[in-house]
């Protein structure tokens, strides 16, 4: 009898978050599940990694018939510490991060702690999808998302499973009966307008606080906004080579310089 696959289940918004709790109930009816995520929120933490700091890891009980630990370290860190410690020499099959409180399209990949925890674990040849609701709430209703959740990965067992895909997947904050299916589509292009909100703190020191919005520069529609615009899931297939081909030959030139001359 083939075994269960073995998953590894982590998230940037902290392991008491009610999404990783979603995500668990999930994942768990798939295969093996480990839990290893932060003891805190992490958000905005991208591909951060602790090097100046010892990284702890404690065991913990918070779901039922689950292995969990809790790491004090970043998302990418609870990824690293998966395959080189608690499951080293064990093939992870799949690496789940989320379910994210808040949306993860478009550049919002590069800043997002959940999706770089799927990238670290794709650069090790693992399955990886980072899975994002668009509902920023702490009392986000991820009932939705746990039904899209197990049909794509219903696909991707008998599909793709054994390719080491990285995807972004993003929900829409809809009921289930208004989401009018999945697209895979290209990463929109957009940025954020932000601003610094200056104040005094009680000492008369000078702080700053980062605010801003998204705008969105790309209305085309086969894009992850489009696609989450008009109520569909949103799967993005990324990956970690930032090469921008199309410039390789433009900037050729630089080929023929005398560097001694």
């Amino acid at each position: 009898m083939k075994e269960k696959p073995l998953i590894l289940v982590t998230n940037d918004d902290g392991i008491v978050a009610p999404g990783i709790r979603a995500l668990v109930e999930i994942a768990a009816k798939f295969g093996e599940v480990v839990v290893i995520a932060p003891d805190s929120p992490q958000s905005g933490q991208g591909h951060a990694v602790t090097i100046m700091d010892p990284i702890r890891l404690n065991k913990v009980s918070v779901f039922p018939g689950i292995e969990s630990w809790e790491c004090t370290g970043t998302p990418v860190d609870c990824v690293k510490l998966a395959t080189n410690v608690v499951l080293k020499g064990r093939k992870i099959d799949f690496c789940l991060s989320g379910i994210n409180h808040g949306s993860n399209a478009s550049i919002n990949i590069l800043y997002s702690g959940t999706m770089s925890a799927a990238m670290e674990a794709s650069l090790e040849g693992i399955m990886s999808l980072g899975i994002s609701l668009l509902d920023y709430s702490q009392n986000a209703d991820f009932s939705a998302s746990k039904i899209v959740l197990e049909k794509i990965l219903q696909k991707l067992m008998v599909s793709n499973g054994s390719k080491p895909y990285l995807l972004n997947v993003n929900i829409p904050n809809v009921p289930i009966d208004q989401i009018r299916g999945i697209k895979t589509c290209r990463q929109a292009q957009g940025n954020w307008e932000e601003e610094f909100m200056e104040a005094k703190d009680p000492r008369n020191q000078t702080y700053y606080w980062l605010t801003g919005k998204f705008v969105n520069y790309d209305k085309e529609e086969d894009t992850d906004l489009w696609a989450l615009e008009n109520n569909f899931v949103s799967i993005v297939p990324s990956h970690h080579d930032l090469t921008n081909y199309s410039a390789l030959s433009s900037l050729s030139y630089f080929n023929e310089v005398d560097v001694y001359g």
